[in-house]
C-alpha cells in the first residue's frame, strides 16, 4: 500500500492533474472500446485481411500527416483549448460510423476514422506536453507512471468490455457510448487549469507556421540527448506493428473466438504495459540507464513474439503477450519521461508531434507489410509473427550498437565536462 501512496496523494491533491487524468481515463476507454466496433463493421462488409490492415494503416498516416502541423499548434496556442475541441470533434466524428449501413457506405469507415486521428494528433502531443507545466520535478515521474498503468488498465478493460459489447449490443450502441466518452472528456479538460507561457520572443518566432514546424526538426537535429528517446517508440514499431495487428488474425484463424478472442488478447497486451512502468520504476530507477533498456526491451519484446508463432492454446498466448508487453511498456515511460525532463516547453509540443510522426510512419509501413504477406498467402499467420519478432530482436541488437552507444559516450562527454570546471 505504501508504494501506492505516491500516486494517491498526486490524485488527491494535484487538482489539474486528476482532471487532465480523468479526460484521459475516459476518452482511452472510449478509444479502446470502440477499436473493434470499427474492426467488426470492416469484417462484417468484406473479409480482405488487406482491407482491416488498411484501416489500421489509415489510422496511422492520418495522425502522421498532422503530426508536425500538430505539434506547432500545441506548442503555438493554449493547450488546454485545443484538447477541449478535439475531444467535441471526435465526439462528432465517431456518431458518422452509424451511417455504415451497407458495404457501398464502407468508404465512410475509412473517412471517419482518419478523421478521428486527425483531431488525436493534436490532441496526444498537446497532453503529453501539458503534463510538466502541472506537476512539480517530483510528481513527474509518479504522473507519468500512473498515466501509462491507467492507460493499460482502461486498454485492458476497453477491448475486453468492447469485444464482447461488440457481440451482444451490436456496432452502433458501441459507437454512441464512445462519442459520449470524448464529451465526459472534454467536460473534466474544461474544468482544469493548464498553464502554457509563452514569451513576445516564442510568439514572434511562431508566427510563420512552416517556419516553426521547421524549427522543431531544426532542434531535435542538434539536441542528440533529445532525439534518442524520440526515436525510440517508432524504432520498437517496426516490428511491433506488425506484430500486434497480427494478433486480429490469429483471434480469427487459430484461436477461432472473434472478437472475444482479441479482447483477452489485448486486455494482455493491457496488463503487461501496466506491469512494465512499474518494474522501471521499482528495480531500474537510474534514468542514465534507459536508452540502453530500450535496447534491451526490443529484444525481448521479440524473443516473446517468436514463441506466440509456435502456441495454440489460448493461456499460453495470452501470458507470451503479456510478457511482450511488458518490455514495450517500459519502454513507452521510460522514453515520455526522458523527453519531458530534456526538452525545453517551448519545443516539447513539437518533439511529441515530430516522435508521433516517426512512431505512425513506421508502424504504418510494419502493418500494410504484414497484411500484403497474408493477403497473397506469401506466408501464414504464424509465419508472419515469427519473421516481425525476429526483425525485432535484430533492432534492439542494432539499438545497442548505435544508439545506446551513443547515449553511453554523451553521457562520458558531460561527466568529463563537469569534472573539468
Amino acid at each position: 500500500m505504501r508504494a501506492l501512496y505516491p500516486y494517491i496523494r498526486l490524485v488527491r491533491y494535484n487538482h489539474n492533474y486528476r482532471r487532465l487524468w480523468l479526460s484521459q481515463v475516459v476518452a482511452n476507454f472510449g478509444d479502446w472500446f470502440g477499436l473493434l466496433a470499427i474492426y467488426a463493421l470492416v469484417l462484417q462488409y468484406t473479409d480482405s485481411e488487406l482491407l482491416l490492415g488498411l484501416i489500421i494503416v489509415i489510422k496511422m498516416l492520418s495522425f502522421a500527416i498532422s503530426s508536425p502541423a500538430a505539434g506547432f499548434l500545441s506548442d503555438r496556442f493554449d493547450r488546454r483549448t485545443l484538447m477541449f475541441w478535439c475531444d467535441i470533434g471526435r465526439a462528432v466524428v465517431v456518431l458518422g460510423f452509424l451511417l455504415v449501413q451497407s458495404e457501398a457506405l464502407l468508404w465512410l469507415a475509412f473517412v471517419m476514422t482518419s478523421a478521428q486521428m486527425m483531431l488525436a494528433a493534436v490532441f496526444e502531443p498537446a497532453k503529453s506536453a501539458s503534463i510538466p507545466n502541472i506537476t512539480t520535478g517530483e510528481e513527474l515521474v509518479h504522473a507519468n507512471v500512473l498515466s501509462n498503468l491507467s492507460w493499460s488498465v482502461i486498454f485492458t478493460l476497453g477491448m475486453a468490455i468492447g469485444g464482447f459489447a461488440t457481440e451482444l449490443l451490436g456496432t452502433d450502441t458501441v459507437f454512441i457510448i464512445n462519442s459520449a466518452t470524448y464529451l465526459l472528456s472534454a467536460y473534466f479538460i474544461w474544468k482544469a487549469v493548464i498553464p502554457h507561457v509563452r514569451d513576445e520572443e516564442q510568439i514572434r518566432e511562431m508566427a510563420n507556421p512552416f517556419r516553426g514546424v521547421v524549427d522543431g526538426f531544426k532542434f531535435l537535429r542538434k539536441r542528440g540527448e533529445v532525439l534518442r528517446p524520440a526515436i525510440a517508440k517508432g524504432t520498437f514499431e517496426i516490428g511491433l506493428g506488425g506484430m500486434v495487428y497480427a494478433l486480429i488474425i490469429i483471434s480469427e484463424d487459430v484461436l477461432l473466438i472473434g472478437s472475444i478472442g482479441l479482447g483477452l488478447l489485448y486486455g494482455a497486451r493491457g496488463i503487461g504495459t501496466a506491469i512494465g512502468p512499474l518494474l522501471i520504476r521499482g528495480y531500474f530507477s537510474n534514468e542514465n540507464k534507459w536508452i540502453m533498456l530500450t535496447g534491451v526491451c526490443m529484444i525481448l519484446t521479440g524473443f516473446f513474439y517468436f514463441w506466440i508463432g509456435f502456441a495454440s492454446v489460448v493461456w499460453v498466448m495470452l501470458l507470451l503477450v503479456l510478457l511482450a508487453h511488458t518490455s514495450s511498456g517500459a519502454n513507452w515511460v521510460m522514453n515520455t519521461i526522458l523527453i519531458q525532463k530534456r526538452a525545453p516547453d517551448k519545443y516539447r509540443g513539437r518533439v511529441f508531434s515530430i516522435e508521433w510522426l516517426y512512431l505512425t510512419i513506421s508502424e504504418s509501413i510494419s502493418v500494410i507489410t504484414a497484411a500484403l504477406l497474408l493477403q497473397f498467402n506469401v506466408m501464414t499467420i504464424t509465419g508472419v509473427i515469427k519473421l516481425y519478432a525476429i526483425v525485432m530482436i535484430i533492432t534492439g541488437i542494432i539499438w545497442l550498437m548505435t544508439v545506446a552507444k551513443k547515449e553511453k559516450e554523451a553521457q562520458m562527454a558531460d561527466t568529463f565536462a563537469k569534472s573539468a570546471v
